[in-house]
C-alpha cells in the first residue's frame, strides 16, 4: 500500500517528535474526519483507544497485511463495534488486501482512503458497525455489546481444540491468540459474562480482552447502573486481571501485553482506564459517546494534537508505510514458515492433513453421509430428537470437526458424541462441550467456532432460544453454518407447562432473514435435515425436534423424506385434490391420518409436509405450483404453535389449526384433545373449508 497524503500534508512534524505519536493521532484525526462527515457515528472511543490499538498492532498482533486469511494469525475482535472507525483505521493503516468469499485477492485495499471518507454511506466498505465478509480484516460481526466478546471465548476454543487435534512434533500448526477490544457495555451485558465464566473455567490462556474503563455511557457517567469493581469479579472468574492507569502509556499497555503472552494458566483482562474523547472539549463526557463534535472542536482538538487543525483526512509521509511494516516484517516470515511446515506436513501426516484442507475449505469429506441410518416404518415412531442424536452420531466419526454442546441439557437433547470426551482444560482435544446453564453465551461462542473453521453446534429447548435470538440473528447476518439443536418443541412438553412451552418461537425464527429453520416429522426427515444442516456453508440451521414419540412414516406408502430438501414436498395425494393440508413435524402424521379418513369418505385431499419454509421459498414458482396449486383455494395447516406467517400458504380462504393462546400443564394426550390436535378435529375442519370453498 502506498503512503497517502493530502494536499496540504507537507512535512508530519509532530510536536513531540515522536512517529508513534503522529500515528496515533493520525487514526484519531481520521476517526474525527470521518464521523464529521457522514454526520453520524461514535468518535470517543477511537480518540481514546488509538493509542492500544496501534500498540497492539503495531508491536504484538500477528498477521500478515498480504494474506489476511492466514489459519494461524492471531484474532482481533472489536467487540465495542460502534467505535468501528477505530478499527477501519488500522486496517486501512496496515495495508491489508482484499480477498473476497473464495479468499483470492481482488488487487484492492480491503479500506481505502475513500472508504473512510465514505464512512456509513449505501454499499461502503466502511459500515456503521464492522461486519464480517463485508470488509476484510473484520473478524466477526459486532454492534450488538458483548457478542464479540462472546464469539472471541469461541475463537479461543477452536484454538485450544484445532492444536490439541492438528499439532504434532515439530509441527505447531495452530498457536494463535485472541484479542478483544470491549468497553463499559459489554462489562454490563450479561453475554459477556456467561462467556467470561467458561473462558475462566476452560483456562483459556490464548485470550485477552482490554476492557476500556473509560467510566462513560450515552446516559451520562455509568455510577448512574454500574459501579462493580470489573477486575475483582473477573478474578472470581479465574482470569489475570492487569491495570494500565493511562491508555496514553503505551509502555505500560506493551508490558501488560508482555504479560499476557506469558501466561500460560488463565485468560487475561488488561483494564485500560482511558479518557473517551481524548483531547476535545468534550473529553471524559457523555458528548463524546453520542454526539458529533462540532468544525470548531474538531479544529480545536486537531490543533492540541499539535495537528493542521484546517486538514481533513491526513495521513503523514510515512505513517502508513511505517505502520505497514510493523505489521508485515513480523506477520509475513511467520506465515511464509507455516505455509512451508503445512507442505511438510502433508508428507508426515497426510490423514490429518488431508482432514485439514477439507476444514479450512469448508468441504465435507467424501462419504461423510454413508452411515447416516434409514429407519424403518414404526407406528410407535421415535422422538425426533432421539433419532437426531443417531443420526448425529452417525456423521461425528466422518466429520471430526463437528465440536459442539448443550446448556446442561444434552441428555434431554440428545446431542452428547459417543466417545467424544468432554473439553475441559485437561482435555482441550474433546468434542463435547459443556456450556452450562448459559444459552446467550453458548450461542456466541458458537459463532466464535464456526468463524474458526469448526462445524460447531449447540443445543437447549425451544423455548428458551428467545435466551439466544441475538447469536442466532448474528449468524444469519455473517452467514455462519452454525447449528442450533432446539429440542422439546412443542406444547407435547406436556407436564412442564407453559412455561417450557413454545408457541411463538418457531414464527420467530422463521422471520430471521437467512437462518433455515427445520421441524422434521419423523426419523427419516431428522435424516436429512442434518445432510442440509451440515451442506449449509454460508448460512445457519436451526433444527427443531420434539420430545415426544412420533411416528416413522411408511415411505414405501408415502413420498421420500428427501423432499426436505426442498423444503416442502408433496407427502400423500389424491387424483386432483380438492383439499390441500400442509403440516410440519408431529403434526405431520396427524394430517396425515386426517387424510386417510378423508380418502376412505371420498374426500380427494393431499398431504404438504413443509419442514422448512425457508428451504421451499427458494424452490423455482413451478416446483410451488406443484406443491401448492392456485387452484386449490381450500387448505388447512396444524401446527402446534403460532399462527403467524401460515397466512402465506392457506391465503385467505383456508383456516389453520394452531396455537392462539399459552399452553397448560397436562399430559401430552389431555393437551392435544383441548386444543384440537386430534384427527377429528382435522376432518371435521378440513370439511368446513370444503364447504366455505364450495
Amino acid at each position: 500500500m502506498s503512503d497517502v497524503a493530502t494536499p496540504d500534508a507537507k512535512s508530519a512534524v509532530h510536536e513531540d517528535g515522536s512517529p508513534e505519536r503522529l500515528a496515533i493521532d493520525t487514526i484519531r484525526t481520521l476517526a474525527m474526519d470521518a464521523v464529521a462527515k457522514a454526520k453520524s457515528g461514535h468518535i470517543g472511543t477511537p480518540m481514546a483507544l488509538a493509542p492500544v490499538g496501534h500498540t497492539l498492532w503495531s508491536k504484538f498482533l500477528r498477521t500478515d497485511p498480504d494474506k489476511p486469511d492466514w489459519p494461524n494469525r492471531d484474532r482481533f475482535v472489536l467487540s465495542v463495534g460502534h467505535a468501528s472507525m477505530l478499527l477501519y483505521a488500522l486496517i486501512y493503516l496496515a495495508g491489508i488486501c482484499e480477498i473476497d468469499r473464495d479468499g483470492k485477492p481482488t488487487g484492492e485495499p480491503a479500506i481505502s482512503l475513500d472508504d473512510i471518507r465514505q464512512f456509513r454511506q449505501l454499499s461502503s466498505r466502511t459500515p456503521g458497525h464492522p461486519e464480517y465478509r463485508h470488509t476484510t480484516g473484520v473478524e466477526t460481526t459486532t454492534g450488538p455489546l458483548g457478542q464479540g466478546c462472546g464469539n472471541s471465548v469461541g475463537m479461543a476454543i477452536a484454538e485450544r481444540w484445532l492444536a490439541a487435534r492438528y499439532n504434532k512434533p515439530g509441527f505447531p500448526m495452530f498457536d494463535h491468540d485472541i484479542y478483544v477490544l470491549a468497553g463499559d457495555g459489554d462489562m454490563m451485558e450479561g453475554v459477556a459474562s456467561e462467556a467470561a465464566s467458561l473462558a475462566g473455567h476452560l483456562k483459556l490462556s490464548n485470550l485477552c480482552w482490554i476492557y476500556d474503563s473509560n467510566h462513560v455511557s450515552i446516559e451520562g457517567g455509568t455510577d448512574l447502573a454500574f459501579d462493580e469493581d470489573v477486575g475483582k469479579r473477573f478474578q472470581a472468574y479465574n482470569w489475570n486481571v492487569l491495570h494500565v492507569n493511562d491508555a496514553n502509556d503505551t509502555a505500560a499497555v506493551a508490558q501488560a501485553l508482555e504479560t499476557f503472552r506469558k501466561t500460560d494458566d488463565k485468560p487475561t483482562m488488561i483494564v485500560v482506564h482511558s479518557i473517551i474523547g481524548y483531547g476535545s472539549s468534550i473529553q471524559g463526557t457523555a458528548k463524546a459517546h453520542g454526539e458529533a463534535m462540532t468544525e470548531e472542536d474538531i479544529a480545536g482538538t486537531k490543533k492540541a494534537y499539535g495537528w493542521d487543525p484546517e486538514a481533513k483526512f491526513l495521513v503523514p509521509h510515512g505513517v502508513a508505510a511505517a505502520f505497514q511494516a510493523s505489521i508485515a516484517d513480523r506477520g509475513r516470515p511467520l506465515r511464509q514458515e507455516w505455509e512451508a511446515m503445512r507442505e511438510r506436513y502433508s508428507t508426515a501426516e497426510p490423514a490429518l492433513a488431508a482432514e485439514l484442507d477439507a476444514m479450512l475449505t469448508g468441504t465435507l469429506p467424501d462419504g461423510w453421509d454413508a452411515d447416516i441410518p434409514t429407519f424403518d416404518t414404526d407406528a410407535k415412531g421415535i422422538a425426533s430428537r432421539d433419532a437426531g442424536g443417531k443420526v448425529m452420531n452417525a456423521i461425528a466419526p466422518k466429520v471430526p470437526w463437528l465440536v459442539g454442546g448443550s446448556a446442561d441439557l444434552a441428555p434431554s437433547t440428545k446431542t452428547l458424541i459417543d466417545g467424544g470426551g468432554s473439553f475441559q482444560a485437561a482435555s482441550y482435544g474433546a468434542r463435547n462441550l459443556h456450556f452450562g446453564v448459559r444459552e446467550h453465551g453458548m450461542g456466541a461462542v458458537v459463532n466464535g467456532m464456526a468463524l474458526s473453521y469448526l462445524r460447531s453446534y449447540s443445543a437447549t429447548f425451544l423455548v428458551f432460544s428467545d435466551y439466544m435470538r441475538p447469536p442466532i440473528r448474528l449468524a444469519a447476518i455473517m452467514e455462519l453454518p452454525s447449528i442450533f439443536v432446539f429440542s422439546h418443541d412443542s406444547i407435547g412438553v406436556g407436564e412442564d407447562g407453559p412455561t417450557h412451552q413454545p408457541i411463538e418461537q418457531l414464527a420467530t425464527l422463521r422471520a430471521i432473514p437467512g437462518l433455515d429453520t427445520i421441524r422434521p416429522c419423523d426419523a427419516n426427515e431428522v435424516a436429512y435435515a442434518w445432510r442440509a444442516a451440515l451442506e449449509h456453508r454460508d448460512r445457519p440451521t436451526a433444527l427443531v425436534l420434539s420430545r415426544q414419540a412420533l411416528p416413522t412414516l411408511d415411505r414405501g406408502k408415502y413420498a421420500s423424506a428427501e423432499g426436505l430438501m426442498k423444503g416442502g414436498y408433496v407427502l400423500a395425494d389424491s387424483d386432483d385434490p380438492q383439499l390441500i393440508l400442509i403440516a410440519t413435524g408431529s403434526e405431520v402424521a396427524l394430517v396425515a391420518a386426517a387424510h386417510e379418513q378423508l380418502k376412505e369418505a371420498g374426500v380427494r385431499s393431499r398431504v404438504v409436509s413443509m419442514p422448512s419454509w425457508a428451504r421451499y421459498e427458494l424452490q423455482d414458482e413451478d416446483y410451488k405450483e406443484s406443491v401448492l396449486p392456485k387452484a386449490v383455494a381450500a387448505r388447512l395447516s396444524v401446527e402446534q404453535a403460532g399462527e403467524i406467517g401460515w397466512d402465506r400458504y392457506v391465503g385467505t380462504t383456508g383456516k389453520t389449526i394452531t396455537m392462539s393462546t399459552f399452553g397448560a400443564s397436562a399430559p401430552i394426550a389431555k393437551l392435544q384433545d383441548k386444543y384440537g390436535f386430534t384427527v377429528d378435529n382435522v376432518v371435521k375442519v378440513a370439511r368446513e373449508i370444503l364447504e366455505q370453498n364450495s
